[in-house]
């Protein structure tokens, strides 16, 4: 481990905690009025799939080569049918006027575990690029990943907030509306990519 063991690791979590951070950015928009204490629930829940997807990846590419080969084409599919259903249920929601004066309910602990696996599921693949590092150097890798996702998360949250303040009413849409793109980016690079 040295600086560009570091370097790599912090572009990794970049790249990774880009559909994460749009993510946070449609619950922001979602929930204006959000505490700091939900923010990091939300944002450690990114996190912590950013974490374990690597590590699961990586304990495939030294145990179950064969098997995750096969399950990798899958993923763009899988991505694209959790972020259509929460996207679409918040469209629904948007669209009979949950946006209303006492303000949004918010993502529930269920849809935001489904976020967590959706927005972090390609990240299996990272498994296979940090194949020829030890367990320790693939934890750590994971950590750093984990630690860039989450304050890019924040980040995104905060922007989003920010934003859902002013839109008020059509927050819930544009929501859905970012997380059905994500999901259709995430299909379109994953299949024909």
């Amino acid at each position: 481990m040295d600086v560009v063991f570091l370097f790599n690791s912090i572009l990794l979590g970049i790249g990774l905690a880009m559909d994460a951070f749009s993510v946070s950015l449609a619950n922001g928009l979602n929930e204006p009025h959000m505490s700091g204490r939900r923010e990091c629930a939300i944002a450690g829940t990114f996190a912590f799939f950013q974490f374990l997807m690597p590590m699961l990846g990586w304990v495939c590419v030294h145990m179950l080569v064969e098997r995750f080969a096969a399950f990798q084409r899958f993923v763009p599919w899988v991505a694209l049918a959790l972020l259509l259903w929460i996207g679409g249920s918040m469209l629904r929601e948007g669209l009979r006027g949950g946006d209303d004066a006492e303000g949004p309910s918010g993502v529930g602990f269920g849809a935001l575990l489904v976020q967590g696996v959706a927005t972090s599921i390609d990240a299996l693949s990272v498994g296979f690029t940090i194949a020829e590092y030890d367990v320790i150097a693939a934890f750590v890798c994971a950590l750093i990943i984990a630690a860039v996702t989450f304050a890019i998360c924040m980040g995104g949250l905060r922007i989003g907030r920010a934003a859902g303040t002013r839109l008020s009413g059509k927050a819930s849409l544009l929501g859905g509306s970012i997380l059905i793109l994500i999901g259709l980016e995430i299909f379109i690079k994953g299949v024909f990519l």
